[in-house]
């Protein structure tokens, strides 16, 4: 089995639609360890070294967040320039990271049809997460997609809601149990595409 951590990152949680539920359905999960960065850290002040043990001890790391202008909350971005050091994460003996997984979790406001070429947001998801990409390659981690939740802005159903929060739950649980097809995972465009075909039998 694989731990995994998720690193959580919402500067408004009291006003999220989808991020609070998805919390509350894993947040019992055996082996998955929900690291709230604003609620740990509201002075950004982050605590490397208790960072840095908490990548170590888990396997797989997810960053679960709302898109923040094509990009994640700013904590975030404080963390990887803090808890990924030279010599630890990367470098000539930087290997503490070397095999884990990498994924994000992320809620948006536009449609999957707004983000491409002739959409409102020029660029594909993949393309924006471009520098997390590189980031875990040079970090010698494994990219795999993300898991997507789109279209908050024209608003989702509960059923909808309630179809998202089920399948990051099945996700969540396939890649703590290795049931779920990596090599196929990683080609899909996001996680969630159909997750079906992703969860072996």
């Amino acid at each position: 089995m694989k731990r995994i951590l998720i690193n959580f990152a919402h500067p408004a949680l009291s006003r999220s639609k989808i991020n609070k539920k998805l919390l509350f359905a894993i947040k019992e999960l055996p082996d998955i360890t929900i690291n709230n960065l604003y609620d740990n850290y509201p002075d950004f002040i982050i605590n490397v070294e208790r960072e840095q043990k908490l990548c170590e001890t888990h396997d797989i790391i997810i960053f679960q967040h709302p898109f923040y202008w094509y990009s994640t909350p700013s904590i975030i971005q404080e963390w990887c320039g803090l808890v990924l050091e030279h010599g630890w994460a990367y470098g000539a003996h930087g290997h503490a990271l070397k095999n884990k997984f990498l994924l994000h979790a992320i809620s948006t406001g536009g449609e999957d049809s707004t983000y491409s070429s002739q959409g409102s947001n020029i660029y594909t998801i993949d393309e924006l997460l471009a520098p997390f990409k590189a980031m875990a390659k040079l970090c010698r981690l494994n990219y795999l997609p993300p898991f997507m939740v789109m279209g908050m802005h024209r608003g989702l159903s509960d059923s909808k809601i309630q179809e998202y929060t089920e399948d990051y739950k099945r996700m969540l649980i396939a890649l703590r149990d290795e049931t779920i097809d990596i090599q196929k995972a990683s080609k899909s465009k996001y996680m969630n595409s159909n997750l079906d075909s992703l969860i072996k039998r």
